[in-house]
């Protein structure tokens, strides 16, 4: 090697070993990790169970920082704009790393630019869930119920963009109805409305609710996975009831501000990946009714993309926009 490139390799060389000294005292103080939603929702349960591992882990303490609001971008761009050293971590999920770049303009960011996927932590699937006072028991009676009152049923979500307002909308498009979006902060408010009768239906997140069904205070009509969940073997799939093509999954994942040394993140990663690939959790998260997601930072950027590739053929087919 010449003098002038030995030379050049030295900034370089500095970076790494700076960067590998960082990771190795990291975390040196408290870690906060912005959720972009309100308490109580599968997004904010699975990023406390994440907080409570990672501290058992790293042996510091990780708080919850609520922050609802414009589909979650407001949170989103706060968390991006952080200082890039690993103390301030986001729970993406599939609103706010896919969709609401994919479907909004005028929302004017960017994750890909924004952040560093991290670790994908969980995916689950969504339940189509109506008021027990509505005259339905299937799909198809709520289609038709739905064709003759147009415009007279309202569907809650976790606000606009999110994968509750994108199965709502998907479902008016595929079956030819037009039930009218009401937006909320989470995906709990959303489960509330429908249980106080203020909206009829919503598609929300399994987490929570086989005990709300068994009791007869919601009722399920169709689950969104490609096949039957265990936690509600009696409910039929929306493929079952006669949209083939109607599967619609969230995914739940940490991400860093763009910028986090590469250390940081892949000792970020390996202790996820541990915690939340054992037993113990493996057991929690069917409980919230969640399956476990794996792999390292590399895998979980190119899983984003490829459902943004996904959900951007979706939205142009059912011409979903929310602007």
């Amino acid at each position: 090697m010449t003098l002038v490139r030995r030379l050049l390799a030295i900034p370089v060389a500095i970076g790494l070993t700076i960067a590998g000294a960082a990771a190795q005292t990291y975390p040196d103080r408290l870690v906060r990790i912005m959720v972009p939603q309100g308490p109580g929702g599968p997004t904010d349960l699975l990023a406390r169970v994440a907080a409570q591992r990672l501290q058992a882990v790293l042996h510091q303490n990780f708080i919850i920082e609520n922050r609802g609001g414009a589909g979650g971008v407001i949170a989103a761009k706060a968390a991006g704009s952080a200082e890039p050293d690993g103390h301030t971590l986001f729970m993406g999920n599939t609103s706010v790393l896919v969709l609401i770049p994919i479907l909004s303009k005028s929302a004017n960011y960017d994750p890909q630019k924004l952040f560093a996927p991290v670790a994908r932590i969980a995916e689950s699937y969504q339940v189509l869930v109506v008021n027990p006072s509505l005259p339905v028991k299937t799909v198809a009676e709520l289609v038709a119920y739905a064709k003759a009152n147009p415009n007279r049923l309202n569907y809650a979500s976790a606000g606009i963009g999110n994968t509750i307002h994108l199965a709502g909308e998907l479902f008016n498009h595929v079956a030819g109805t037009r039930i009218v979006h009401v937006p909320y902060t989470s995906g709990a408010e959303a489960t509330t409305a429908v249980l106080g009768g203020q909206v009829q239906m919503t598609f929300v997140n399994v987490t929570g609710l086989p005990p709300l069904i068994a009791d007869g205070k919601l009722r399920a009509l169709a689950v969104t996975s490609p096949k039957r969940l265990s936690l509600l073997p009696d409910v039929p799939t929306m493929i079952e009831s006669g949209y083939p093509d109607f599967v619609v999954r969230a995914f739940f994942g940490l991400a860093a501000p763009a910028g986090t040394p590469a250390p940081i993140v892949d000792k970020l990663n390996a202790a996820i990946n541990a915690e939340m690939t054992s037993n113990e959790m493996q057991t929690t998260l069917k409980r919230l009714g969640a399956e476990a997601g794996s792999g390292n930072a590399a895998e979980f950027a190119a899983f984003i993309a490829q459902e943004r590739r996904r959900w951007s053929a979706v939205a142009k087919a059912a011409n979903i926009s929310i602007d």
